[in-house]
């Protein structure tokens, strides 16, 4: 129709090429590994020749660069889907936070390494690719200022007993619930240590 702009087409194209890159990128890590991905086995399943690859990524880090972005933008979407199921009392909401996250790391633990170890010593993310995790954070930030827990130690006291449950359960008990099942103890007694009742819940 008159006045409608024009698509770009060879835009849509490349960036739709980059999607595809970026989920071979991951199914190779989910087979293989995060270490283990490579410019060929990912040129591979997107039926191109290795170098093609490079007129969409400068490097291999630039995919990792995409991907842990992407990582991060999956969760942020995967959170956000969640809050419909938010409880509103405090310990049961912390718990619930920590579920979310928990689940999420074991049912990928390469896009968990990727998001938040630091598996590949030479990979650093872009300002650009990092801003989805600052926004997560932000946003969790705010839910746990809403039960009454602002102290940045606290926050990253949660934080770190919920990674490194999710690391023990990926690295000693994958598949399993040895530390899975931990989880609602750990945020219980983490709750009580930052003085949550059981009666506080947002109003």
């Amino acid at each position: 129709m008159l006045g409608e702009p024009k698509r770009d087409r060879k835009s849509e194209r490349r960036t739709a090429t980059r999607r595809e890159i970026i989920d071979a990128a991951w199914q190779v890590a989910r087979d293989k590994g995060l270490a283990q991905v490579t410019l060929r086995d990912v040129a591979d399943l997107v039926g191109m020749r290795a170098p093609s690859l490079y007129t969409h990524f400068a490097s291999k880090n630039a995919i990792y660069d995409a991907m842990f972005g992407d990582a991060w933008t999956q969760f942020l979407e995967y959170s956000k889907t969640a809050e419909a199921n938010e409880p509103r009392p405090s310990r049961a909401a912390m718990r619930f936070y920590a579920r979310v996250f928990f689940d999420f790391a074991v049912d990928f633990p390469a896009r968990h390494q990727l998001m938040n170890q630091r598996t590949l010593p030479d990979f650093t993310p872009s300002p650009e690719a990092y801003a989805p995790s600052v926004a997560v954070m932000q946003d969790f930030i705010a839910r746990m200022a809403r039960h009454g827990v602002r102290e940045q130690a606290d926050i990253d006291l949660f934080v770190a007993i919920v990674s490194g449950l999710a690391d023990a359960q990926i690295a000693n008990d994958p598949g399993g619930t040895r530390w899975s099942a931990l989880l609602d103890r750990a945020i219980d007694m983490y709750a009580t240590n930052v003085g949550i009742t059981d009666e506080r819940s947002l109003p």
